[in-house]
């Protein structure tokens, strides 16, 4: 237990009512994975959507969670579960009785997306037998064990696969917005304990993460905080994603993540018959030079920096597209890119010139090809119609280890989390007793929220953001269900028990910070 001293009534409260809520987040998880299979077989005239679920298709999934938070009584009045301009779900509580001016109060932001990877439902029927991505465990006995104990990251022993909710989206993300939703019903239940003193709490699910990391934070950002009171400002982030990890154990407490970016390379050199390829000046073979020789560089760290938190640099071959007029024919143009994840010193405007630099693109361009190099925009419009047109440029964070925010998660989590676990880090994915601090390996949401150091919020005065040479950002915390290494797998899952000790989590830690 750290120095914050004995528990309360309020911890034992918040626990008592995160267990006795379980029940219904594994009903309500469950349903959020189902909704897309009512619409992915249905033809489009009569309401069907084969991409349902996904990024940009996420309103089935969004109504639905938006009705069920008004009828659980998540939040005060039915108007204060709503869909802003860009297609986030926001919902929000307080207590209007505190005797505290709402700019005076601890903003606290809870974030989760609500969209998934491509389910690869027939993958799903393949490899994993009784297991379907949108309907969960359908036949126990047709499951292939041996499978799921390969492919995934962690489960927990056999004999509490019975606590195991399955489905494309359990572990990334859904389970996160969930447990925010038994948060605020938990927080109005106890605002007469003083759950709410002092504190806003505006939760979020957010829509198209996955294809473009922290696009509903991006929103924000640019339309909303410039010109936004300090009670729609965050002085803390807690996103969702999940803080699992199958060796060090399930529910930790991050505090940064690498950032990431595209780098699109166009290759354009001279079509011609395959018969004759001297004819011609073929983009797939040095292309295949440009690829080869950036996996080689990558592979002995040249050009990457290392941070001893976050880990190192990297960059991989992550999507193409040939143009070419047959399979017989010298190609006109191939066009691949490069997921290059950032760390710490690491810039996108080096890692750009990194790939301009390659000696194969220069022999390329020495032979008579043209070479772009370029950062693609994101030009999809959200499920509202809105169109970002963002860079596909997503920014690293780090919140020091010794802020207010880290300090009071730590503090959250003995309260109401470790007197009810016995699990010890460094024994697989299970609920630890002891807080783990540490980061994430894949991205979130939190790339959305940096700002240039000089861009003006008015409202985040006095909101202890975290400032470095080039970018601010509202002090962010990653706490959520799901195990990191078995999220986009076939046979995706989730412990349910970590919905309960997650809502707990973060029903308690908005006043734990309020205090600090």
């Amino acid at each position: 237990m750290s120095n914050s001293g004995v528990l309360t009534s309020l911890d034992a409260r918040i626990a008592e009512l995160a267990e006795k809520y379980l029940p219904l987040a594994a009903e309500m998880l469950k349903e959020a994975i189902r909704i897309p299979a009512d619409y992915v077989d249905k033809p489009a005239d009569q309401g069907g959507d084969p991409a349902c679920g996904t990024s940009n298709h996420e309103f089935p999934r969004l109504d639905y969670l938006r009705k069920k938070i008004v009828a659980i009584k998540a939040v005060r009045r039915d108007e204060d579960a709503f869909f802003d301009e860009f297609g986030n779900l926001v919902w929000w509580v307080d207590d209007p009785n505190d005797g505290i001016a709402p700019a005076d109060k601890k903003v606290i932001f809870i974030d989760g997306h609500t969209d998934t990877v491509k389910p690869l439902r027939a993958q799903w029927r393949e490899k994993v037998g009784g297991v379907d991505c949108f309907d969960g465990l359908i036949d126990a006995g047709k499951v292939n064990k041996a499978f799921l104990k390969k492919e995934l990251g962690y489960l927990p022993p056999e004999s509490e696969w019975n606590r195991l909710i399955f489905g494309r989206g359990s572990a990334d993300q859904l389970g996160g917005v969930v447990a925010a939703a038994i948060a605020t019903k938990i927080l109005l239940e106890l605002e007469g304990e003083g759950a709410l003193k002092g504190v806003i709490v505006r939760s979020y699910g957010t829509a198209c993460e996955e294809d473009n990391d922290g696009a509903g934070p991006m929103y924000l950002v640019r339309k909303v905080f410039p010109t936004a009171a300090p009670e729609l400002v965050p002085d803390v982030v807690i996103l969702t994603d999940g803080t699992g990890c199958s060796k060090n154990g399930a529910l930790g407490i991050y505090r940064g993540q690498r950032g990431r970016m595209q780098i699109e390379v166009t290759v354009t050199g001279k079509s011609c018959h395959g018969s004759m390829p001297w004819e011609g000046k073929n983009p797939l073979e040095f292309g295949g030079a440009i690829v080869k020789e950036a996996a080689e560089k990558y592979d002995k760290r040249i050009g990457f920096k290392d941070d001893k938190f976050l880990g190192h640099g990297t960059r991989t071959a992550s999507w193409a597209r040939l143009d070419t007029p047959s399979d017989c024919a010298v190609p006109e143009k191939f066009t691949f890119r490069f997921d290059r994840r950032l760390t710490i010193g690491e810039t996108p405007e080096q890692s750009c010139a990194d790939v301009e630099a390659l000696d194969a693109v220069a022999a390329a361009r020495a032979a008579g090809l043209q070479v772009d190099v370029s950062i693609p925009t994101y030009t999809e419009a959200s499920w509202k119609g809105y169109v970002l047109n963002n860079p596909q440029v997503y920014l690293g964070w780090l919140t020091p280890e010794e802020h207010p925010a880290v300090q009071a998660a730590v503090e959250a989590y003995e309260k109401v989390i470790t007197p009810h676990v016995d699990g010890q880090i460094g024994t697989g994915g299970c609920i630890t007793k002891a807080p783990r601090v540490d980061r994430w390996v894949f991205s979130t949401d939190g790339v959305g929220f940096p700002v240039p150091k000089d861009a003006a919020i008015p409202g985040a005065a006095r909101k202890n953001w975290v400032v470095n040479e080039v970018y601010k950002h509202p002090a962010m915390i990653g706490f959520g269900p799901g195990i990191e290494q078995n999220t986009h797998k076939i046979g995706e899952c989730i412990d349910e028990r970590e919905l309960q000790h997650a809502a707990a989590f973060l029903a308690r830690f908005p006043t734990v910070y309020a205090a600090k």
